[in-house]
């Protein structure tokens, strides 16, 4: 996860994953440092970033909706989405966005649609 996300993010998939550390404290993002630093793993540049994967809030700024909708997107198996590790933060390749469907999608209010019928009697009397 080190070269996708930021410590934060590591930390706080840990703590949601319920990891301990080696001295059963919860993860921080200092801790996350440390640990990277001590084993040498490189860590998150989001200078170096491509554009290629985005988080769910980017996909959500990029499609004009809520992090909400981009979440039902993903569960209902409309969008496309990885993780590195369950509960990890979602990755949406950028290109999958622009699937006319995803698009479509995303643009539904989910409102139900209500026709007027002549025949139908109101609930609530007119007076």
């Amino acid at each position: 996860m080190a070269g996708k996300w930021p410590d934060e993010y590591i930390a706080a998939t840990l703590n949601r994953m319920a990891v301990p550390t080696g001295q059963a404290k919860t993860w921080t993002a200092h801790r996350v440092s440390s640990v990277r630093r001590v084993n040498d793993i490189r860590a998150y540049r989001s200078a170096h970033k491509d554009g290629q994967w985005l988080t769910m809030t980017e996909a959500a700024a990029e499609l004009g909706v809520s992090n909400h909708r981009i979440r039902r997107l993903i569960k209902e198996g409309i969008l496309p989405a990885e993780q590195v590790v369950p509960r990890a933060p979602y990755q949406i390749r950028a290109s999958d966005l622009l699937d006319p469907k995803v698009i479509d999608a995303a643009a539904r209010t989910d409102r139900p649609c209500r026709a007027d019928d002549e025949k139908q009697i109101s609930m609530f009397s007119n007076t």
